[in-house]
């Protein structure tokens, strides 16, 4: 990809890594509030399961 005029490739770059770290930072502080969360694994089962696929 070329690089454009103005540094707009890094400014993609650097909100993208900022976005990742803010949804990183949201799911762990929801972790500490509720540990009893289900798990990634749960949650396909929970959206497989409401589709009829069992």
């Amino acid at each position: 990809m070329e690089k454009l005029a103005g540094g707009q490739s890094g400014r993609r770059e650097i909100s993208a890594a900022v976005t990742i770290t803010a949804v990183t930072a949201a799911l762990a502080v929801l972790l500490i509030f509720f540990p009893d969360m289900p798990g990634p694994t749960e949650l396909i089962a929970f959206l497989f399961s409401t589709i009829g696929m069992k």
